[in-house]
């Protein structure tokens, strides 16, 4: 096969913040899942692993209004993240290609019928859910798999470069060198006849189908810590807003002595994002498997990770700066109490010592 036309698969990955937490172990018998076991395209230590496996369900075939027809997953992570994988065997040019991907890309051609999916099978999985959000936080990534043919890595990004990244930027148009080298930067390959190429909103993947699974897999555990990441930051946002409004209402001589109960509240938001974030973190491990680690430090990188959990990071370090201002507050407070106590206690003693005297 040379590369004049395209043969592989369009992935459509779309990821859902529903709730703080899903019971897995309730889950599976109520959806009839199973667990994701990560698989790596070479031999690895047994340790590269999911710490808790999320639960997957296949779900029926969908199409779009323009007759696209997707086979498709869900997959339930324990930290309230759904993610739904929409998959499109494509055979045909790389200009109908490219017309579909801008046609998809950065725009909202999936995310009614997402989320009507969601919505339907959470109806059933409803027990097993832990505070469901009233409003979900959204993000969605599109995966272009080509199969193999007879060109190595060096060969198809020589030859299918532009393509490439006029199918990462969901553009028709031809892309500037600068854009176009850019994009390419963005490439990781293990063997000489496989490549990836990851963007902020698209990737490209050229492999076998079986192979590139587990690249999927990662794109997928990426964003679905991007969308954690974000429901942090807002709501870290949110918290420190009402810090603020906090300290601006307590006002006056003995203001201090009522900062205990904004201060004891924005501690115990702390620790919760704090065990969260760790969880997230360390939801699946690298350790022995190098490739696989480089690869999601530039897929993280790529979508914003990095930058929303340094967001985090500076976040909790203002939140825990603010505790600490009221704590304070609420010490001198008490303090001023118990020296104005003692003072009055000797006030009295004094009165009373004199008076007798008379």
């Amino acid at each position: 096969m040379n590369t004049g036309d395209f043969h592989g698969s369009v992935f459509v990955l779309a990821l859902y913040d529903v709730c703080e937490e899903i019971s897995l172990s309730e889950l599976r018998p109520l959806i009839g899942g199973r667990l994701l076991t990560p698989s790596f395209k070479h031999t690895t230590p047994g340790y590269v692993r999911f710490e808790r496996p999320p639960v997957v369900e296949s779900l029926e075939p969908v199409a779009l209004e323009s007759g696209e027809q997707f086979t498709g997953t869900l997959q339930y992570y324990d930290y309230g993240v759904v993610g739904v994988l929409l998959r499109l065997h494509y055979s045909g040019s790389w200009t109908d290609l490219k017309k579909v991907a801008s046609r998809w890309v950065s725009s909202l051609v999936f995310e009614d019928l997402t989320t009507q999916i969601v919505r339907k099978r959470l109806e059933t999985a409803h027990a097993a859910l832990c505070k469901i959000y009233d409003n979900w936080l959204s993000e969605d990534y599109y995966i272009f798999q080509m199969d193999p043919c007879d060109l190595n890595a060096n060969d198809l990004l020589r030859e299918r470069g532009e393509d490439i990244s006029q199918l990462i930027n969901g553009e028709i148009l031809p892309l500037s060198p600068t854009q176009t080298a850019e994009t390419l930067q963005g490439s990781m390959s293990y063997y000489p006849n496989d490549l990836t190429v990851v963007g902020w909103n698209a990737a490209f993947v050229y492999d076998a189908e079986a192979a590139a699974d587990p690249t999927i897999r990662i794109f997928e555990y990426a964003n679905s810590q991007l969308l954690q990441f974000r429901h942090y930051d807002e709501l870290l946002t949110r918290e420190l807003a009402e810090g603020y409004r906090f300290l601006e209402s307590r006002r006056g001589l003995l203001a201090g002595w009522r900062m205990r109960p904004g201060a004891t509240r924005l501690r115990t938001v702390l620790l919760e994002i704090t065990e969260l974030t760790e969880r997230t973190n360390n939801a699946l491990k690298f350790v022995g498997d190098m490739f696989s680690a480089r690869l999601y430090k530039l897929c993280a990188s790529k979508i914003g990770v990095s930058e929303y959990q340094a967001l985090v990071q500076d976040k909790l370090r203002t939140a825990d700066d603010l505790y600490d201002f009221m704590i304070e507050r609420f010490h001198q407070a008490r303090g001023f109490l118990l020296e104005s106590v003692v003072v009055v206690i000797l006030m009295i003693e004094l009165f009373f010592l004199f008076s007798g005297k008379r």
